[in-house]
This record gives structure tokens, sequence and C-alpha cells, in this order.
């Protein structure tokens, strides 16, 4: 016998009576999942669809707050087509609650609805509904205010039992008080009212435009072979300052294994002398929250902060998860090591490369949440010593929820901290980890050399939904990474990454001075490595050779220093030029109105030239007038006219225009003329 199943028993109706809806949000990651990045002291556009059955008036509103702060609110205003947008200012970095607010306003429907009438016994009839609103509102309101508003609905009432009162005109005038209604709209009836709410992470500006200088501490020393310390880096901070960077980011200072250390290019046995790799962190000397011995105490290494930080300068470190064999760790907390059958510890790969010398922690023990919160501390221990920005380790190696907690705890209290993501991974690993939280995130720019791939992935990058979340940070070397291109040893290439990498993105950092000095022997053939890479031995670095680009590197970097155009992504747009070795693109500032355009020599070779088509309608160009171009890395400046002009760059010179858009003119003589 077949016995019916029981009816599924209804849920509970909504209040059929909330009649606005709320159809999306913006900006919004994955359905509001993860949390949209923006700047302090930036405004934030906050867009809504709202809309509501009939004719009836919506009102929408926006609060927002810093979590646990004063909420504050705003009104949202209609676009059109129900789009609703309102904007905020966040003064300061932190995560922000914001919250939608949207109901029938039937105060402003009855003032739209009377409006349009005509006939006075109607406008009688309308008051007597007028007045009634008015009442509640009185109703809601506070003291003094509640007096005002039932003055005025007794007045509405009043007219509206006086046939032989009041013109039809001085009865709409009467209903119509624009001060009246503020009144009103300030105690609305929000009883019914809809919500919808999303959460925005506030960075500092840093966040958004950083220029970073990569340095071995270890080889700063001004004579060869002997080991760096701080006092050399401080000494080398006017250099670094110099070539305007503003970050200095250290791979590990920690101290280094000795189990199992590296030797010369990476071999497998040490000699004597050879220093290890700085990411095989741990020792005798203390492990992560201690100081390699030789290069200082820790109290040198504040001291180093602190002068930097007088230069304009932050330091960044390196957090790298992982341990040598000889950590302390190992031997005190062995549950928090992978073993093989035979008991050892299995050491770390990250195919195809292998590390002897590390061993990577087990993130599935049983004892995971005494290794999440040791794993904290040593963040917190580096923010008590002044640093503020970190570059984290292969983090694609440690699983996903264990960065969304540390990050999401770190800022609850130190919400400035930022965290670049050295991650070279699948795409979606890599948005991955910038949707949980890190700040900013290394790309796929040292891969992209041709004219095509930097159109696309930049495109990408500035305009695809990626750019809610993801902050690039461009690099075209790193210790690692010594790309085909550069191997060249040609100046011309080293000079064009620079100029793609510090206008392309407005965050960007060179490894040097390998950079400067355009180090360029692999390994070996087919290899990214470095030749006698500085991640193995201490290497002497002549600073004062004349070929050095340090000089453009400075004039680069104080371009993007004063141009507020290069200092974010978000207008970022390629121009069409007719030479498929040209690759040409324009940022430009909204409050300025100023434009930067870059021309760039792809061909290390071979002079270049072709014509060059802009949208002068978005540049806000008046296609009759002639208008200037100023070449900010050559001083140079020529007279333009029209969308097409021809263009030609010499990589033995300079492979590349950064070109400043000046559109009033006095006279033709302010032209040095471009032959």
């Amino acid at each position: 016998m077949r016995v019916k199943a029981p009816a599924p028993v209804p849920a509970p109706a909504a209040d059929g009576r909330r009649r606005a809806v709320i159809d999306a949000l913006s900006p919004v990651v994955d359905g509001g999942r993860f949390r949209a990045k923006r700047l302090a002291g930036e405004p934030v556009c906050i867009e809504a669809h709202c809309l509501t059955d009939g004719h009836d008036q919506l009102r929408v509103v926006l609060q927002y707050r810093p979590l646990d702060a004063t909420e504050n609110e705003v009104e949202m205003q209609a676009q059109g087509n129900d789009v609703w947008t309102a904007e905020f200012t966040p003064p300061a970095p932190g995560r922000y609650g914001c919250t939608v607010i949207a109901w029938v306003d039937h105060f402003e429907s009855w003032r739209k609805e009377l409006e349009r009438r005509d006939d006075p016994a109607d406008i009688r009839v309308a008051l007597e509904v007028g007045a009634a609103l008015v009442a509640k509102a009185a109703e809601r309101a506070r003291a003094s205010d509640a007096s005002r508003l039932a003055e005025w609905s007794a007045l509405l009432r009043r007219s509206a039992g006086d046939p032989a009162g009041a013109d039809a005109a001085s009865l709409k005038a009467l209903a119509l008080d624009p001060a009246r209604a503020k009144l009103v709209a300030r105690y609305a009836d929000r009883s019914l009212a809809n919500t919808a709410a999303l959460e925005i992470q506030v960075d500092r500006k840093r966040a958004g435009f950083s220029t970073w200088y990569e340095l071995f501490p270890r080889s700063a020393a001004a004579e060869p072979a002997r080991h760096g310390d701080f006092a050399d880096v401080e000494a080398r901070l006017p250099y670094i300052a110099e070539m305007g960077f503003d970050v200095l980011y250290f791979p590990p200072i920690q101290p280094i294994g000795r189990v199992n250390r590296k030797g010369r290019n990476n071999t497998l046995s040490a000699k004597p002398g050879d220093v290890g790799s700085p990411w095989a962190i741990g020792s005798a000397e203390g492990g992560h929250k201690e100081v390699l011995p030789q290069l200082g105490s820790l109290g040198d290494f504040k001291r180093l902060v602190s002068k930097a930080r007088e230069s304009g300068i932050e330091i960044a470190l390196d957090i790298a998860f992982q341990c040598a064999p000889d950590h302390p760790y190992v031997s005190a907390h062995p549950q928090w090591f992978k073993h093989r059958p035979d008991g050892s510890v299995q050491y770390a790969e990250n195919p195809p490369k292998k590390y002897q010398d590390i061993y990577p922690f087990d993130f599935e023990t049983d004892d995971w949440r005494a290794l999440w919160d040791e794993l904290k501390s040593v963040v917190d221990f580096w923010i008590e010593q002044g640093v503020r920005i970190f570059r984290v380790d292969n983090p694609h190696t440690k699983p996903f929820p264990f960065w969304e907690w540390l990050i999401e705890e770190i800022q609850r209290t130190d919400p400035d901290v930022i965290f670049l993501a050295e991650a070279f991974t699948r795409p979606k690993i890599m948005h991955r980890l910038a949707k949980l939280g890190f700040t900013q995130s290394y790309t796929y720019f040292t891969w992209r050399n041709r004219k095509r791939e930097l159109i696309e992935y930049f495109t990408e990058l500035s305009r695809g939904p990626g750019r809610q979340y993801f902050r690039p940070n461009v690099w075209p070397n790193t210790p690692d990474i010594l790309h085909e291109a550069l191997q060249s040893g040609v100046r011309a290439v080293f000079a064009a990454r620079l100029v793609l990498a510090a206008t392309l993105s407005a965050n960007y950092g060179i490894y040097g001075p390998a950079f400067e000095l355009m180090e360029s022997a692999p390994r070996e053939p087919g290899s990214e490595e470095y030749r006698d890479s500085e991640k193995y031995e201490l290497r002497h670095w002549s600073l004062d050779r004349p070929d050095s680009l340090r000089s453009l590197i400075g004039r680069m970097n104080r371009v993007r220093r004063e141009q507020p155009a290069l200092q974010s992504d978000g207008s970022l747009k390629f121009c069409t030029v007719d030479n498929e070795q040209l690759i040409a693109y324009s940022k430009s500032d909204e409050p300025s109105g100023d434009v930067i355009l870059v021309i760039v020599n792809l061909d290390p070779h071979n002079v270049q030239s072709g014509w060059l088509d802009l949208d002068l309608d978005a540049l806000r160009v008046d296609p009759e007038e002639p208008y200037q171009v100023h070449d900010l890395l050559s001083d140079q400046r020529y007279q333009w006219r029209g969308a097409h002009n021809y263009v030609k760059l010499d990589p033995e010179r300079l492979p590349a225009h950064v070109l400043k858009l000046r559109r009033h003119l006095r006279s033709e003589h302010d032209f040095d003329y471009y032959m």
C-alpha cells in the first residue's frame, strides 16, 4: 500500500507589504562572499538597483560605518532605469559595512500626485490625506519638530475643510512647501523597508600606489666578500631614495639553517663559508622571531626601520611559513610536519623545484589550531618591530582558510597592514588569494612581452571583474625569475620593461641591484635562474657603474610621484598604433583632468615609427586646435594636431615616451618640433 507523503509545511510568509525591491548591489565579489577593495581618502560609490510596483515613489538611503563604529547615512540618488547611487569617503583603513535601505515613501508619492492636480476640490481631498501622513510623522518626531509637524497637519486639515478658502495654486503651495517636506523626510516611516548589505575593505594609500625595491641585506656591504648588515643597508638608503622607491623589501632576515644547506647555484652540498638560502629559516640561533646574527641585532633592525621611514621608505619583510630542518619548531613541535614511513620529515617541493633545505608545515595536523596561532604570532611580532608591509612567499601552497583567517585577524587590530601575495600559479588560485584578503598580488607581467599579450592581460586586469579586488603589483625580474628577454643583456630591453611596469601598473617593483645593473646571465640555457644567484651566495654590486639604469629609474619614479594619473589603474586605455612593435596607452586623473600618454618601442634593436590614433573626445581635446605633448622623461615638447600623429622611437636613445597632454597653448613658439 502506497503511503501518501505529508504535505510540506510552508515557510512563514514574509511581510507582503514590503514592496521595495533591492535587485542588485555593487561593488560585490561573488555575490557578497568577499569584499571589494578601495582606498582611504578616496570616494567609494555604492550602486543599487531599487524598484517597486506601480507609480509610488521610492526612497533609498545608504548607511555606512567602520565595523564597530558610529553609523553615517546619506541619501542615494536616482540615476534612471531604477539605478541608485551614493558616495562616501572613508577616512581611514578598515572594513566598512554598507547597508542600502529602500522603502515606498507614501508622503513623497502623495506630493508627486498632488503636483499634477488642478481641481480645487481634488486638492482639498488630497490635503486631508497629506494631513494624516504629516500627523504620523509628528508622532515619530522629536519634541520641537513634532510641534511644527503637528501645526502643519492642522493647517492642512483646516485648508481642506474651507471650500471658500484659498485658490488651487495657494493650496498646492501650502502642501508642497519644500522646507516642511524635508522635516517630514527626516522622520520617514521605514517600518516596511527592505535592506541589503555589503562590506568594503578599505586600505591605505600605499596599497594602491607603491614602488618597491628588493635587495638582500647580506649583499649590501661596501667591500667585496664581507657579509653585509643592517648598518650597510642604512648607508644605502640615500641611493634607494634617490631612485624614488618608497618600499624596501627584504627576503627573510631570520637565522638560516645549516642542515641540508644549499651551496652556490643551488647545489645540494654547501662548502665551508656558503651562506645558504634565506628562505631556509631557522637554526640553533632561533626561528621566525629572531634575526640572523650576521645582519645585526633586533635593535639594529628597528633602527633601520626608523631611518628608512625618515627617508620616506617603508621596510617590507618576507613572510615564509616553512622551516629549515634545524629550526626549533621541528624538535619542539614534530606534529606540525609530515613524516615519511621511515620517520624522516618530507622536504618541500614546488614542481619542478625541490627544496631539500626546507620543511613545509602540515596544515592538516590535528594540532592545526596551535599551528595557526603560532604563525599569526610571527606576523604580530614583526608588526611590533614597526613593519606594516609583508610579501608572503608561496601563499598558494598553504590552505585558503588559513589566509582568510590570518589576514582578517591581523587587520582587525592593524588595518593598515599590507600583504603582497607572491603566487605565480594558476589564475583562479591567484584571484582566490586576492579575494581572501591579500592587498596586492604578483602578476604574469614577467612573461607578457609581446604587444597583444600586454594589451589583453592589462585590459583584463584593469577592466575585468577582478578589478574590484585584485591589485596587481608587477615586476620585470625577481631573484627567482630572469626572463629570457632580459637574458639578452640589451639596455633597451631593461629600459622598456621598466617603463611598461612603472606605467601600466600603479604598483610595481624591481629586484636590485640586479635590474639597474642589467644582470642577465642565466644559470644554464633555458633556465630562468640567475647564474651565481644571490639566493645562495653573497654578491658585491658596483653601484656607480656608468651604464647603470639608476638615473632612468629615478626619472621614471619621479614622474610617477608627480603625476596622479599613473597612481591608479582603472583609467588605463590602449590606443591604436599601426606598428606591431609600438604599444601605446593612456591613463587619466579624473579630479584634475590630466592625461598621460605612454608609447613604448618593443623592438630593442631597431628604430620603429608609426601613426598613432587618439580618441580626442575621450581626451577632451578640440580636434580643430593644436595641443602639446610633453615628454616627462626627455623633457622634449611636441606640437600635435588632430587624432592622427606620427611617432618614432630609437631604442639606442630611449625606447619610450611618457607624454603629458597639455591642451591650452599660448603660441607655436612653446614647442620643439618633432622631425
